[in-house]
């Protein structure tokens, strides 16, 4: 099929119509040669040109730059997928974006890994139509007023008056995340608030939840791509402009 097209990059004018859908191809260097309006756009340039050719390294702050591209390298070099990975991604001047990311390595003819392909998707509103929305609603109301504690899947259960397997299927449907996704986005969201304040960086670990220092350093820069520390420096940068 892809020898009788005229355009083997035909998917790249159907991403362009969706604007709650970064698309991207990029090379083994992990330079983009794909992109979509949406990532163009979110990038701050006028023309897709712009960003051809060009890596991470070139287009975002150095941190998450170097985290994005260490992540497509991955990729490349194992020839691993990445499904549903929860991200905070940050745009200059925009308001952070928290999405599902998922990338894909390409193989040539030779089945040799030629690039990779990727989308990530912005959450959407919840499907307050479902017949279970109000019962995982309680479970989604009680982790924002409990981040801080130790939350058990099965205790979460209890609250839904459903299964553990249950509680899981209805949440993934409803709110598109795992309950321990969800706990954490709302853990790293408490904390991107407290890291413009003045607290130290293990009194934020302890508040949104976290044992310790080392645990909520993994888990923030696993979703953001930025340490505690060099969020809240991007942080007083952008103040201070």
């Amino acid at each position: 099929m892809a020898k009788l097209l005229a355009d083997p990059f035909f998917a790249e004018a159907l991403f362009d119509q969706l604007t709650d859908v970064v698309f991207f191809v990029k090379n083994t260097r992990g330079c983009y040669t794909v992109v979509n309006r949406t990532l163009m756009q979110r990038c701050g340039c006028q023309h897709k040109s712009e960003l051809i050719g060009r890596s991470p390294l070139d287009v975002f702050p150095s941190g998450l730059a170097s985290s994005y591209a260490s992540q497509d390298q991955h990729v490349i070099r194992h020839g691993q997928a990445i499904h549903n990975q929860l991200e905070l991604h940050l745009y200059i001047n925009q308001t952070p974006i928290w999405c599902l990311t998922h990338k894909i390595p390409l193989f040539d003819r030779d089945s040799a890994i030629a690039g990779l392909a990727g989308i990530s998707r912005d959450l959407y509103m919840p499907d307050k139509n479902h017949p279970v929305y109000q019962r995982i609603a309680n479970v989604v109301a009680y982790i924002q007023q409990h981040y801080a504690e130790q939350l058990r899947l099965e205790n979460l259960a209890q609250i839904a008056h459903l299964s553990a397997a249950q509680l899981e299927r209805y949440m993934q449907r409803i709110f598109q995340l795992t309950p321990k996704q969800f706990i954490m986005k709302t853990r790293i969201e408490a904390a991107t608030y407290l890291l413009g304040q003045d607290q130290t960086i293990s009194a934020i670990a302890f508040a949104c939840g976290y044992a310790d220092h080392s645990a909520f350093s993994r888990q923030f820069k696993a979703a953001v791509g930025l340490s505690p520390v060099a969020y809240r420096k991007l942080l007083h940068s952008q103040n201070t402009c």
